[in-house]
C-alpha cells in the first residue's frame, strides 16, 4: 500500500473538519486483507473556538500519531489511513487485517501520553469509513488540485491576484449537453475555444475547452470552480480543471 496524504477542510456531524488521508491506497480500495477498521479519538486539552488543534497542541498530536504508527508496526496491527480532526478531538483511523490485538497497539502507545481517550473497532470490508468519510467528494477533490496550483504558482512569484485568461475544460456524454452547457458559461462571461471528442471506455466523451479572465486566489478560484461543477452537473458534465499563466509583478 503505497503512501500519499493529503488534506482539506469539511463538515463532519455539523462541526468544522480537518481530515488528512492516504490518497494513495485510493485505486487499492476495497483491500481483502483488511477488513477492519480501528480507531483512538483523543480529546485535546485546548482547541480553538472552531474546535481545530492550536498549533502549540499541534506537536503533540504528531507525537501521538508518530507513537500509534511505531507501535502499530511493532504488533503488525494495521495501516494508518486517515485522522480527523473536529469538535475539539483528534480520530487516528487505522486498517487492522484482524482486531484482537488493537488494544496492546493502542494502550502500549497512549501510556506515554497524559491524555483522555477512547478508542475501537468493526467490521469494514466495504472500506466504508475510508470511502464515505475520508475521502474526498468531486469538489472537495476540486478545492486541493486549486490549492496545489495555487502554491505552485506563488512559489514562482505569482501574487495569485492579478487577473488573467484561466482555462478550463469539461467533458459530457452527448454533444447535445455538451451544446447546452456552452450555451450556459456563454452567458457568464466565458468564451469557447474549442471542442474536442475524447474515446472513453468504449464510448465517446464530448470536450470543451474555454476560459474567461479572473483572478487565480485560493478562495475566487475555489468559487470559480465549484460555479462550474454545478453548471456542468446540470447537463451530466465533468469538470477536468484549469489552468493558467504565471504572471509576475
Amino acid at each position: 500500500m503505497q503512501e500519499y496524504w493529503e488534506s482539506y477542510v469539511k463538515q463532519v456531524d455539523g462541526y468544522k473538519a480537518m481530515v488528512s488521508f492516504n490518497a494513495g491506497i485510493s485505486d487499492e480500495v476495497p483491500n481483502p486483507e483488511f477488513m477492519y477498521v480501528g480507531f483512538v479519538k483523543v480529546k485535546l486539552k485546548n482547541p480553538k473556538e472552531d474546535g481545530l488543534v492550536t498549533e502549540y497542541e499541534s506537536d503533540d498530536v504528531g507525537f501521538i500519531e508518530d507513537r500509534l504508527e511505531m507501535e502499530s508496526l511493532r504488533w503488525r496491527s494495521g495501516k494508518y489511513i486517515g485522522r480527523i480532526i473536529s469538535n475539539g478531538e483528534v480520530n487516528f483511523i487505522y486498517a487492522l487485517k484482524l482486531d484482537f490485538e488493537w488494544s496492546n497497539t493502542v494502550s502500549e502507545a497512549m501510556k506515554h501520553f497524559d491524555y483522555e481517550y477512547e478508542y475501537g473497532s468493526k467490521m469494514d470490508m466495504e472500506w466504508e469509513v475510508y470511502k464515505n468519510l475520508l475521502f474526498p467528494t468531486i469538489k472537495e477533490w476540486q478545492i486541493i488540485t486549486n490549492h496545489h496550483a495555487c502554491n505552485s504558482l506563488k512559489e514562482q512569484g505569482d501574487s495569485l491576484k492579478e487577473k488573467r485568461a484561466i482555462e478550463h475544460k469539461s467533458y459530457f456524454k452527448s454533444s447535445e449537453d455538451r451544446e447546452n452547457f456552452i450555451k450556459l458559461i456563454e452567458k457568464g462571461g466565458f468564451i469557447k475555444q474549442k471542442e474536442t471528442e475524447v474515446p472513453f471506455r468504449d464510448e465517446t466523451m464530448y470536450g470543451v475547452e474555454f476560459y474567461r479572465k479572473d483572478m487565480p486566489f485560493y478562495y475566487d478560484i475555489d468559487e470559480l470552480t465549484m460555479t462550474i461543477i454545478d453548471m456542468g452537473e446540470r447537463y451530466n458534465g465533468l469538470y477536468d480543471g484549469w489552468e493558467c499563466s504565471l504572471v509576475k509583478k
